[in-house]
């Protein structure tokens, strides 16, 4: 039963290849970087001529974002290993030179089909393999625990929505879950959905949100792009935004533009390819736009919407505003983090369809760090009154820290739990009791 299950999954994936093949190309018209690499998608991957290999799964910016401490952990537990960081998007791709340089190895991760990911292996033959938040790919799950490679899933969480999702499927999803060596998912919500689709109780452990120990950025960028842009003028970010969100999003600003005849709306779609499209729109609306790209701390005088069409900068803005709005909630995509913005203190906005950050969004919305809305009149009403009151901007600032210092540990949690997983797949004589795990070939025998 196992087996029809895994081969009706794997021929299900070949039949996805067109279309897969047919998205590549899709958003490779609009952004030029999909294009490039496609063998790598493929497990044709640069080999690594290294004997230990550490490799971790990032999907793409925000979880690279998320891993750079914990990297820098396994930099340290394993200094003699080559850490290798996969993405699946160029953006991500991107995040990695911009954050972990030359002190990691990239590639794509290849598309979740046998042969490649079996290519995957013989050529990077990874020791331990790290999956961020909620990768779960059956084949690379499978793959994996048959050649003996310890899997362990970090900052794991799984959304109500994938939960029914995966419940549809028990004896596949069991058997998937069955394969994985350690669990530290973020929250007990989270570790009760995995362990009703058949988790097994003694690999798992809540260690909390990784989001939560991400480095706090210095200000004083922010600050001197807050002074070019005018210190008195009013800022509204609307970050991550999807389609259908900034039509939304622009009808509340012109309605605020009324109270606020000098108001600045910084947007920043979420996908680079729709960077020229969402400028048009502005445009279309009888806007005046400039590009952060090409304006970086000054824009033409009587800018109304700049549009942050570049990568990697997203925090940097956020420190700029004075209320952000997180998209991917006014439209049904579930949200995104809304982390990057509650560590600089600046309120938030979001809208009702946060079923992806669900834990984040509930305990901001519990301290007054942020608010929640239906609709774009309730967006021009809530945006309104933090522009209209300091006091409420700093009262929700000063929750954000609290949440922000209240949440914090889950990269020591983490890092305790990955030291004790790892010791138990060691021989009892070869672990040495110091906080240096000193590189193995700890493959399960």
């Amino acid at each position: 039963m196992k087996q029809s299950k895994n081969r009706l999954y794997t021929g299900a994936a070949y039949l996805m290849l067109p279309w897969a093949l047919f998205h590549l190309i899709s958003r490779g018209i609009r952004y030029s970087p999909y294009f490039r690499r496609w063998r790598e998608r493929f497990g044709f991957v640069p080999e690594i001529d290294t004997e230990n290999v550490v490799w971790i799964h990032a999907v793409s910016v925000g979880e690279v974002r998320t891993i750079v401490r914990l990297v820098e952990y396994l930099q340290g537990a394993y200094p003699s290993s080559r850490i290798l960081v996969t993405t699946m998007t160029p953006t991500g791709s991107s995040q990695v030179a911009q954050c972990l340089g030359d002190g990691v190895a990239h590639c794509y991760i290849p598309y979740d089909l046998p042969g490649s990911i079996n290519r995957f292996l013989d050529r990077v033959h990874p020791t331990l393999a790290f999956i961020v938040e909620t990768e779960f790919w059956p084949n690379i799950f499978r793959l994996c625990s048959d050649r003996g490679i310890p899997l362990l899933l970090v900052n794991v969480r799984l959304s109500p929505k994938s939960f029914s999702g995966y419940k549809r499927f028990p004896r596949f999803t069991k058997n998937m879950l069955s394969r994985v060596t350690m669990m530290a998912v973020q929250s007990e919500d989270d570790a009760q959905r995995l362990r009703a689709l058949g988790a097994p109780d003694d690999v798992m452990r809540v260690t909390g949100n990784l989001k939560f120990d991400v480095h706090t950025p210095e200000n004083h960028a922010a600050a001197l792009l807050r002074q070019q842009w005018g210190e008195s003028r009013p800022v509204w970010i609307a970050a991550s935004t999807h389609e259908g969100e900034e039509k939304m999003v622009l009808r509340s600003f012109q309605e605020l533009r009324r109270r606020y005849p000098s108001l600045l709306l910084v947007m920043v779609p979420r996908h680079p390819e729709r960077f020229a499209r969402v400028a048009n729109l502005c445009r279309s609306k009888g806007l005046q736009v400039a590009l952060y790209s090409e304006s970086r701390g000054s824009h033409p005088a009587g800018t109304d919407v700049l549009v942050g069409d570049t990568m990697g900068e997203l925090q940097g803005l956020y420190g700029v505003a004075d209320v952000a709005f997180i998209g991917g909630s006014l439209v049904r995509h579930g949200g995104h983090n809304l982390i990057e913005a509650m560590i600089v203190g600046v309120p938030c906005v979001f809208g009702p369809h946060v079923f992806n950050f669900e834990q984040s969004s509930n305990i901001a919305l519990a301290s007054g760090a942020a608010s929640q809305v239906r609709n774009a009149e309730e967006l021009a009403a809530t945006v309104g009154a933090y522009l209209n009151d300091p006091q409420l901007r700093k009262s929700a600032a000063r929750a954000a820290a609290k949440v922000i210092e209240d949440n914090r540990g889950s990269l020591r949690a983490t890092e305790e739990f990955i030291e004790l997983s790892v010791a138990r797949l060691m021989p009892r004589s070869t672990h040495p009791a110091v906080e240096v795990i000193e590189p193995l070939d700890i493959r399960l025998r």
